[in-house]
């Protein structure tokens, strides 16, 4: 279901981005999950509780890695190279996680799960390179600028958001820990979005563009993220991460169930490839 709903944020990104600066976008997308974490916090658990310095400092990590960074980067890249190409980098992430997670945690995943981490992805580039593998390879030829620079610094920042996660869940609901860790972001995110804010008619958008606005704020970020948390808190990072390569999958079915975009067969090919290996990862 997360990789369901980041599948869906693709497409709100998307309106968001031609509606509105890219940090406008990221800073509205988190005060949105802020306001409504918070009240998820006071409604199901009767507030935040007090932390003492180490839970501040992994809620800081938290924010600054995940959040800020990461969209921070995420967003920098995809204004220098293609969608496809920063989606290639992206794909990446369940493997350098589960060897962060190796070095880091000593998590074991033993030869048939590492199997699964390879079949997800080759299930991901199917999608994405829509059946032409080759393109992998020419888009690895290609010379290294920012634009991949700053990709590979944002799946970094993610896999190290996913492996502090897991630390957070030893002492914090997920819920709490989701909720700090948004409030940090949105402080982090303020200081780029402040100054660009005024340039946005707010009383001019549509509500297209509210909507996803909502949707990104409320279903791609306050579930999707309790739901990861509570992922990595249950299975460990590695085999959560592999969840990741089913995102655009995902993306492509609702991009041609919304917005009637053509589907190919290898794009169906690729989601089942995916399917076979998260299901390799995380069988018993």
């Amino acid at each position: 279901m997360v990789a369901l709903f980041w599948g869906g944020t693709f497409i709100a990104g998307r309106v968001l981005a031609q509606a509105m600066p890219l940090q406008v976008a990221a800073f509205g997308r988190f005060f949105v999950a802020a306001l409504l974490l918070v009240w998820v916090a006071f409604h199901f658990e009767g507030g935040l509780p007090r932390l003492n310095r180490t839970q501040l400092l992994i809620t800081v990590a938290m924010g600054l890695t995940g959040i800020f960074l990461y969209n921070m980067c995420f967003f920098g890249a995809l204004a220098r190279i293609p969608a496809g190409r920063t989606a290639l980098f992206v794909s990446l992430t369940p493997i350098v996680t589960a060897l962060m997670a190796r070095l880091t945690l000593r998590e074991g995943l033993g030869s048939k799960r590492w199997g699964g981490i390879g079949v997800a992805l080759i299930g991901a580039l199917i999608v994405i390179t829509r059946g032409d593998l080759t393109r992998v390879m020419r888009n690895i030829g290609e010379s290294i600028g920012l634009g991949e620079i700053l990709m590979s610094l944002a799946v970094l920042n993610w896999a190290m958001y996913t492996l502090i996660s897991r630390k957070a869940a030893e002492t914090m609901s997920s819920i709490a820990a989701t909720t700090y860790a948004a409030l940090w972001g949105l402080t982090f995110l303020s200081v780029g979005a402040v100054g660009e804010l005024s340039a946005v008619d707010w009383l001019a958008l549509g509500w297209q563009v509210w909507v996803s606005l909502l949707y990104l704020g409320a279903i791609g970020t306050v579930v999707a993220f309790i739901w990861y948390n509570q992922g990595i808190r249950s299975i460990g990072p590695s085999r959560t991460a592999v969840f990741t390569n089913l995102v655009p999958a995902f993306g492509v079915l609702l991009s041609a169930v919304l917005l009637g975009e053509e589907v190919l067969a290898s794009m169906l090919i690729g989601g089942v490839v995916s399917v076979a290996g998260v299901f390799l990862v995380n069988k018993k």
